[in-house]
């Protein structure tokens, strides 16, 4: 594995275990009855993950670039391989990184830093919101993992099959390849 794939699959890994702490509470608020304990719990947690140290969302979003940078570097050997799954990979990527600008991020401004417009319905609703496009990025994320290791399956039965060609041209190409044909 290269720096390239090293680095899709790092920042892939690392958003699935941020996106997988917060479906602790998104399961909650998704497939459970809504009580008012489960809403506090919401707003608490994307409270505390909102208001998160410039250092933390530095690292967040750098991983965020390193994940673009790493598909688009793979993507600039342009072979069969390369267009089919990291081509599919870079798409699920960006629509992820859309889901988290256009959905995640204005919702927990709504949880967090309400409008004087915004009532608790409101907030609540941008709660459910925020989880269903946190669980949507996990399944996009998940499936650009599976993509890259499709990938590189597929790259080790084509090296695979190869090799195998090879020693068969081999074996037709000796002399006593040749005698046995001949008897």
């Amino acid at each position: 594995m290269g720096f390239r794939q090293g680095a899709v699959l790092a920042s892939c890994s690392f958003f699935l275990g941020v996106l997988f702490i917060c479906f602790f509470v998104d399961y909650r608020i998704l497939h459970q009855e809504l009580t008012e304990e489960t809403i506090e719990d919401g707003f608490q947690f994307y409270t505390t993950f909102f208001n998160a140290p410039p250092a933390i969302k530095a690292v967040l979003h750098g991983f965020m670039g390193v994940g673009i940078l790493g598909l688009v570097a793979k993507l600039h050997k342009y072979d069969e391989s390369a267009i089919f799954f990291d081509g599919s990979s870079l798409v699920g990527y960006i629509f992820s990184a859309a889901v988290y600008l256009a959905v995640s991020i204005p919702s927990l401004r709504t949880i967090v830093t309400p409008a004087d417009v915004d009532t608790r319905a409101d907030r609540i609703e941008a709660l459910r919101i925020l989880s269903a496009g946190n669980t949507i990025m996990m399944v996009v994320l998940g499936a650009i993992l599976v993509l890259q290791g499709g990938q590189e399956y597929a790259r080790r039965v084509e090296a695979r099959e190869m090799a195998k060609m090879e020693e068969e041209l081999k074996a037709k190409g000796s002399p006593s390849a040749g005698k046995d044909k001949k008897e």
